[in-house]
């Protein structure tokens, strides 16, 4: 049995769901989301909040019982609070700035490389930070993962681009013989 599944998710204030056989549109202050959910799964709204159950007791059925429920909790939060990713650009002249929808950075290339914000993304830049924002959990992090595979961070000096809270394994360099 999975222990996600069983979890109801609670409907706040302001975001309204709606389920249509197996797809939910989720709308919320910050926008709206759909998904079609796998037939496997019964999706069902009592009393202000979501339940979720297997409709067969399947391999495949229980499989997928949590991972809807998740994706479902992440859109209903997507909706109400948002999503933001932060990410570090260390090493000496690395350089970000904002172009109306567009990231450019300045990472050491002998060109600038440019990021295009998709659809429902926006970026935030403050010195060597980068904020990515959106509604949609999925394609936030995909976006800070492109930017961060742009230049990764080394384990030498640690320059390149990082997740905030993320911790670079360092190594010791090569040792002269006196």
């Amino acid at each position: 049995m999975s222990r996600i599944g069983k979890q109801e998710i609670l409907i706040p204030a302001g975001v309204e769901v709606s389920i249509n056989g197996s797809k939910v549109d989720v709308k919320g202050p910050k926008g709206s989301l759909k998904m079609k959910a796998l037939p496997e799964i019964l999706i069902e709204i009592k009393d202000n909040a979501i339940y979720f159950s297997p409709k067969k007791e399947d391999l495949k059925s229980k499989a997928y019982w949590g991972l809807t429920r998740t994706l479902v909790s992440n859109m209903v939060e997507g909706v109400s609070k948002g999503f933001e990713k932060k990410l570090e650009i260390n090493g000496v002249g690395f350089k970000v700035r904002l172009e109306g929808k567009k990231l450019i950075l300045d990472v050491g290339f002998s060109h600038s490389v440019e990021v295009e914000a998709p659809e429902g993304i926006e970026f935030l830049v403050e010195k060597n930070l980068i904020t990515v924002l959106g509604i949609d959990k999925e394609l936030v992090g995909q976006v800070s993962a492109k930017i961060r595979r742009i230049r990764p961070p080394e384990p030498y000096k640690g320059k390149g681009i990082k997740y905030l809270d993320e911790i670079i394994k360092r190594k010791v360099g090569k040792k002269t013989a006196a």
